[in-house]
């Protein structure tokens, strides 16, 4: 229940108050002993009185990222939302500066564009010391002022998301706020009516405009056109200059590139012929290596033939040889004549003796019998050894 939103707080920016705060940051206020044994059944008129004692201020610190007591009043402040009059008298206090800034702080979480506006940008002229405390546990020393700027134009603050604010060129164009007039405009008056004694119309209207313009006061629809006006001149030699100074340096481009680009094409063209004079030399190189292989093979084809041959008439020149040797002694054995041996009838008979001889011994036989039962009767007989049948 001690964490829980007042069940009569209204809704914020579309969600509950404390959803304001992240849900890591909001878990670890929740967990914080100052926020369990200071924070623990405030109102908005005792609030006052812990935020009186106040020394500092900050989001986390420390490994833990514990967070600090000006975080836990602010969230604190979002559980029980107090009415806007509250808020504005924090803000209106001079006495207690940490008090000033914790509503300032709160009023720029809950409030609309034009509050935020309106109440803080008077705490521009508070220029009192402030010490706040760092990530690493260590204090630094700051402003009123400053800790109001950065509510102002940062989108984070104190480990908090900032919600977005409109920006005040808008709201004074949408007539919603007055140009913002600063607190030493008296004196700036005084001393330029002091100064336009002494110089021209012309100068004096640029001076006060600038004047103007520097101590942050926006300037009016009039003061703009009279600067338009006088800077057309200026603005339109400033656009020749530009747009020559981009023709120029768009032609240098082009000529860079197409430089670039001629480069680009001779060295393709100079690997292209490179490319196709290797080819040329690789084809050649398989020519003469085919034509070389071609002229080995059939060299070694003929000297083949030619050993073959050579062996063949060898191998024929011997077997003559040793055929001739062979006939040479048969021929010098039966070379002796039949007269001069007498016993070497068999020898020297003619061949058609020894055909007729031959004849007459198989015809003794019985193969060439007649009765072709009774020749192959002698067949057998004469393939056994036996004598043929006589009939």
């Amino acid at each position: 229940m001690a964490n829980r939103t007042d069940p009569a707080a209204k809704s914020i920016r579309g969600t509950n108050p404390q959803n304001l705060v992240e849900k890591i940051l909001r878990s670890k206020i929740y967990q914080n002993t100052y926020w369990k044994e200071q924070c623990f059944g405030l109102t908005a008129e005792t609030l006052v009185d812990k935020a009186m004692e106040l020394d500092h201020l900050g989001g986390t610190y420390g490994g833990n990222r514990k967070p600090t007591p000006f975080m836990c009043l602010v969230m604190k402040m979002l559980q029980i939302q107090p009415e806007k009059e509250i808020v504005i008298e924090f803000i209106k206090n001079e006495d207690y500066k940490y008090v000033r800034i914790l509503g300032a702080f709160y009023l720029r979480l809950t409030g609309s564009d034009i509050d935020v506006y309106r109440y803080l940008e008077p705490l521009y002229n508070d220029y009192r010391k402030l010490r706040r405390k760092l990530p690493d546990g260590q204090f630094a020393l700051t402003h009123v002022d400053e800790v109001i700027d950065e509510l102002l134009t940062k989108d984070y603050s104190c480990d908090i998301a900032l919600p977005r604010v409109k920006r005040r060129w808008t709201l004074e164009s949408l007539g919603s706020l007055e140009p913002r007039r600063s607190a030493l405009e008296e004196d700036f008056e005084e001393e330029e009516e002091k100064e336009d004694n002494d110089q021209p119309a012309d100068e004096i209207e640029d001076r006060a405009y600038e004047k103007d313009y520097y101590r942050g006061r926006s300037p009016t629809r009039e003061e703009r056109d009279r600067d338009r006006r006088r800077d057309s001149h200026r603005y339109r030699d400033r656009d020749y200059d530009r747009d020559y100074d981009r023709d120029y340096d768009r032609e240098r481009g082009r000529g860079r590139d197409r430089d670039r680009d001629r480069d680009r094409d001779r060295d393709r063209e100079r690997d292209r012929d490179r490319d196709r004079y290797r080819l040329r030399e690789e084809k050649d190189y398989g020519r003469e290596r085919e034509g070389r292989e071609r002229e080995r093979r059939d060299r070694d084809r003929d000297r083949g033939r030619r050993r073959s041959h050579s062996r063949s008439r060898s191998r024929s020149r011997d077997r003559k040889e040793h055929d001739g040797g062979d006939y040479r002694k048969r021929h010098s054995r039966s070379s002796v004549s039949p007269r001069r041996h007498g016993d070497g009838l068999e020898d020297g008979e003619p061949k058609k003796k020894k055909e007729k001889k031959e004849k007459k011994e198989k015809k003794d036989d019985g193969t060439d019998h007649p009765d072709p039962e009774i020749a192959e009767a002698n067949k057998l007989r004469a393939a056994l050894g036996l004598k043929p049948l006589r009939v």
